[in-house]
């Protein structure tokens, strides 16, 4: 079978934008963020009352740049190509603000509707990380962080990917906890529970099917740049 191509600075935009819009869509349902976005949504949620300013976006860039001093130390070492990461980060924080957005529009006033919300806030968000796993752009910290411990350690991406999610949702957990009292679950709730069990399969799937039937090839000379 004919493989297609996919060029992979496609898929770094069409990456971002869909994560965005998982999280916006997931936000809405309220079923419960995914594990690795609820820690910036409970910052968000804790910080907004006080500073007007501060939007869910400010919040993901602000833990990213946490969490890339973390791998710097995890790895002892410092890439250029780590500040690239971030800046994606910024990107993303950008394209979330706009999402949470255009998804206030639509009130997902059922329970029907919140479910429809919540499924395909998973199913497009495993997507979007499956594309940013094949692009050579820096990904956001999240996945950067995922890819360097699985290159560094020799242990396949997925399998790190699900190890990575269940450390976001117990510190969510802790989080939710300490900011609005104990067994107050705000933001953490079944649904990231759901996400924290199924994302890395489905990210492993989302993979195998991309690699079956398209070819990864870069449509820029900019490889040497990112690496």
């Amino acid at each position: 079978m004919k493989k297609h191509v996919f060029y992979t600075e496609f898929a770094y935009i069409i990456g971002l934008f869909f994560l965005a819009m998982s999280a916006a869509l997931m936000e809405a349902a309220n079923f419960g963020m995914s594990m690795v976005v609820a820690p910036a949504y409970l910052l968000y949620l804790k910080l907004s009352p006080i500073f007007s300013f501060f939007t869910f976006g400010m919040a993901e860039y602000t833990l990213q740049a946490i969490l890339l001093i973390v791998l710097i130390i995890v790895l002892r070492k410092f890439k250029i190509y780590f500040l690239f990461s971030f800046v994606t980060a910024v990107i993303y924080g950008f394209m979330l603000d706009g999402c949470m957005w255009i998804v206030s529009f639509i009130t997902p006033n059922t329970l029907a509707v919140r479910m429809v919300f919540f499924v395909l806030g998973i199913i497009i968000g495993s997507f979007s990380i499956s594309c940013l796993f094949h692009t050579y752009i820096a990904p956001e910290v999240y996945e950067l962080f995922v890819k360097e411990i699985a290159l560094k350690y020799q242990k396949k991406i997925h399998r790190i990917k699900m190890c990575y999610d269940c450390t976001s949702c117990v510190i969510a957990i802790i989080m939710s906890f300490y900011f609005f009292g104990l067994w107050h679950f705000e933001g953490v709730k079944i649904g990231t529970i759901i996400c924290a069990v199924v994302n890395g399969w489905l990210i492993g799937r989302f993979s195998t099917v991309l690699e079956k039937f398209f070819v990864f090839k870069d449509g820029l000379k900019l490889r040497k740049y990112f690496s």
